[in-house]
């Protein structure tokens, strides 16, 4: 089963009265599932909005966030430079 990206979920016949599947999901994204497999998702105005919330990182907070990545993945470098 395909992992799902939202815990609220609504099947397609459900779809027939999708404003009652929005006012459940609480303006959450829907996956949609059909015989027990997502189809798609369902996402309400209210998700789209908080898209444009996020704030950008500046140019330190990516160097710092870059160094830390370095020091998990450097053992995992330095093993496959010799092969």
């Amino acid at each position: 089963m395909a992992r799902l990206l939202t815990p609220h979920i609504a099947t397609i016949t459900e779809l027939r009265e999708p404003h009652k599947v929005l006012a459940r999901s609480g303006g959450k994204p829907v996956a949609i599932l059909k015989n027990s497999a997502v189809v798609g998702y369902l996402v309400p105005q209210e998700a789209v909005e908080q898209v444009g919330e996020h704030q950008v990182a500046t140019m330190e907070e990516l160097r710092e966030s870059l160094a830390q990545s370095r020091e998990r993945v450097q053992p995992v470098l330095d093993y496959l430079k010799d092969k």
